[in-house]
Formats: C-alpha cells, sequence, structure tokens
C-alpha cells in the first residue's frame, strides 16, 4: 500500500508540474536561452559524445535543428542523458523540453502518458545480434537461448511476443543500464542481443572489439517508428518541434541544403518562398521567427544531410536510405504542405 501511495504522489506531482506548464514551453525556451533535450547519449550515429564532448547523431542533430529555428542557433541545447526508466518522467515533469531518444511511437504511450510523438525521424525494426562462433543465422534457431534486454522498453515485450508466437522459450537476462546489457552480452553471460537494428548496428561498430565476432541475423520482428516527443498539454511547442523536422525533409525534396540555402533565397517559387521565410507568415503562425527553417537548415542540413552524416551508407552504420528515403524515391518520409 505505501509503495502505491509514493508512485501515487509522484504521477500526481508530474502531472502537476507538467499542467504548470502548460502552453509554456516556448517562452521557457526563450528565455532560458536553450533547448533542453533529453537524449541516450550513448548510441553511435544516434546520439553519443564525440572525442571533445560534443553530442553527436541523427538524434541530436534534430535537437539542434529545433534550437537553431527557435533561438537561431543550433548549439543552443543542452543535452539531457536519459535511460529508458528515466526518459518519460523526464518529460512529463518538465526536466527536458522534448525528447529526441530513439523512442518508439506506440498508442499506450501517444495516448496514456501524457505525451505526443510529432513525427518520424528513423523508421527502425527490433533485430537479433549473436556472436558468430555461435553458428546462427537465423532468429527462429534460437530456441532456449539467453537474450540479453534492456527493460522499460518496447524490445523488451516484442521478445516475448516473438518468441511466444513462434513457440520457442528463451531465458531473458535483463537489464536497466545499456551499458551493462551490452558488457553482459559481450563478457558471455547471454548467447543473443536484441533491440532495434539501428542500436545492434551501433553497438557492433562502438561497443565491441572486434565486429566481425558478432553477426545481426537478417530477421526483423518489429516496427519501430522512431521520433521526437513532447508533453501533450502544449501544442505550441508540439507545433515547433514537428514543424521543423518537416521543414527539414521538405529542404530536402526542394534540393536545399546547408551549401545552397542562401541561392535559393531569390527563387521565384513560392513554396521556397515559404520554407525559407522569404514570403511572411509561417513563422508567425508559430510564434516563432520567419526565418526558422532556413535556421535549421543552414546551420544542421536538411534531413538527407542529417542521415548521411550519422547512419548512412558512408559512416560506420552504414544504413542504406530504404523506407527512410522520401516519398518521391519510394521512401516513407513525406512533409505535409507549409503553406
Amino acid at each position: 500500500m505505501k509503495s502505491l501511495k509514493v508512485l501515487g504522489l509522484a504521477a500526481g506531482a508530474a502531472m502537476f508540474a507538467s499542467q504548470a506548464m502548460a502552453g509554456a514551453t516556448l517562452d521557457a525556451v526563450m528565455d532560458r536561452g536553450a533547448v533542453r533535450c533529453g537524449v541516450a547519449g550513448t548510441l553511435a550515429g544516434f546520439s553519443i559524445p564525440d572525442s571533445q564532448g560534443v553530442m553527436q547523431g541523427l538524434d541530436a542533430d534534430v535537437c539542434r535543428a529545433v534550437a537553431a529555428a527557435v533561438l537561431g542557433d543550433a548549439n543552443a541545447v543542452e543535452f539531457v542523458p536519459l535511460s529508458p526508466q528515466q526518459r518519460f518522467t523526464a518529460l512529463q515533469s518538465g526536466e527536458v523540453d522534448m525528447l529526441s531518444r530513439n523512442t518508439t511511437w506506440t498508442l499506450t504511450r501517444d495516448t496514456a502518458l501524457g505525451l505526443n510523438f510529432t513525427n518520424v525521424t528513423f523508421y527502425d525494426g527490433q533485430g537479433f545480434m549473436v556472436p558468430t562462433a555461435l553458428g546462427v543465422s537465423s532468429a527462429y534457431e534460437l530456441n532456449g537461448a539467453a537474450v540479453c534486454v534492456q527493460t522499460g522498453t518496447t524490445t523488451e515485450k516484442n521478445l516475448t511476443d516473438f518468441f511466444r508466437a513462434n513457440n520457442m522459450s528463451f531465458d531473458p537476462v535483463v537489464f536497466e543500464g545499456f551499458e551493462e546489457s551490452v558488457t553482459a552480452f559481450v563478457s558471455g553471460r547471454c548467447d543473443v542481443y536484441t533491440t532495434d537494428a539501428s542500436g545492434l548496428a551501433s553497438i557492433r561498430v562502438s561497443n565491441v572489439e572486434n565486429p566481425d565476432d558478432y553477426v545481426i541475423l537478417p530477421e526483423i520482428i518489429s516496427k519501430e517508428p522512431l521520433g521526437p516527443v513532447t508533453r501533450n498539454d502544449d501544442d505550441e511547442w508540439f507545433d515547433v518541434v514537428k514543424w521543423t523536422v518537416f521543414a527539414l525533409l521538405q529542404a530536402e525534396e526542394f534540393g536545399i541544403d546547408s551549401s545552397n540555402v542562401d541561392d535559393h533565397l531569390s527563387s521565384d517559387d513560392p513554396g521556397i518562398q515559404r520554407l525559407l521565410g522569404v514570403s511572411l507568415g509561417m513563422g508567425e503562425n508559430m510564434k516563432i521567427n520567419e526565418k526558422w527553417a532556413y535556421n535549421a537548415i543552414a546551420q544542421v542540413g536538411n534531413y538527407s544531410e542529417i542521415f548521411e552524416r550519422h547512419v548512412g551508407k558512408n559512416t560506420p552504420l552504414g544504413f542504406e536510405r530504404g523506407v527512410n528515403a522520401l516519398w518521391t524515391d519510394g521512401g516513407l518520409m513525406y512533409a505535409p504542405p507549409i503553406r
């Protein structure tokens, strides 16, 4: 009973804090002069500090794009590394303004946690990685395996569903922390590691001594649309984050990137004029500067630049665009009209 009471008080405090900040996030960000962005901070390609301590990755650059759109400065970001268990409470309580932290968009998270997913920045799916020496070539050969997995994630639930659906058993080896789960896998405490395919690729290139000692199995067992998250009581801030991501996609569709954005300021195309703030009104609708999209594109790049810089085919992760390509190239990435 005591623990339930404590949980109830904690939930009430989080709800009060969330209500108290209703509609105020944009003002708070402008007053503070920085966007507080919750990230993983441990995932190569998405958010991890470089040798200089600067946060790098696709998720980190989404934070920077929002900062550039709102404050005119892509460096005006306070990165807050958060574990899977910490992330939602940190956003609900107002510790961070947004999450950009390889978080899967699900119905429960979108409806029951007081949160809103703004859009998808990376379409992912859950997979399995095993030591090459194990001689396994398919996830359907994993009956009875010990599987390392992080708790508090959709990964854990997908794992159970997959083995149950295929009449196989497994021994879950569960950890709260990312680092301890990977260490356990590498040290041989479990036969298999499971998480999103992007996470497996990241671990293989950055957390093991020899990547060739590990193989990612071909099966993808779930849909994992990853994207930014905001509180659901602040539509103004939700709109800013959502349309900043859409602007990065629309810029790619227009062929506008960080190297040529200035050349497009003189374009006669009304759509480009609206995107870059030459025609006024889009920024005013969101109560931010008319150069919001221009600043994000000029300082961070369009979606393609961000993707290729951190996770693309010429990076250690080596992802093709695939479903993350624009709709015009056969992918799922699509921006509604900016007008």
